[in-house]
């Protein structure tokens, strides 16, 4: 995260997001739910803040997250709950290898999200 994207206050707990590794704005922009434009008006949180997103992440270097509900995803089809589990982990542990790197935010995502944007940018 840039240093002018530091200092952003978390909408659910109130606390600073100190860097990017904790950023569930940033998670969901690497893994494609939002898009550029919005990275600057859209809220900020905590991973651990936002348990739906937190309850898929599984490695060992992110304590779980538990959530309880119909979104629990020991609620959800399997299938799905596999398939968010292999994104959501892949785009946090892309939050940790750009922690302290200098690339431009069109870099941030994951491989098949910038191919997909590249492809939709050719279409229109």
């Amino acid at each position: 995260m840039a240093k002018c994207d530091q200092g952003y206050l978390c909408e659910v707990c109130g606390e600073e997001v100190d860097n990017i590794t904790q950023s569930d704005l940033y998670l969901r922009y690497v893994i494609g739910e939002v898009p550029v434009r919005d990275l600057l008006a859209a809220p900020e949180r905590h991973l651990a803040c936002n348990p739906f997103h937190a309850q898929f992440i599984v490695d060992p270097g992110f304590p779980p997250v538990p959530m309880e509900g119909p979104f629990a995803k020991q609620n959800l089809d399997p299938a799905e709950v596999s398939r968010l589990e292999d994104l959501i982990t892949r785009g946090w542990r892309r939050l940790q290898e750009l922690h302290g790197q200098s690339l431009p935010v069109s870099d941030y995502p994951l491989p098949e999200i910038q191919a997909a944007g590249e492809r939709e940018s050719s279409v229109t």
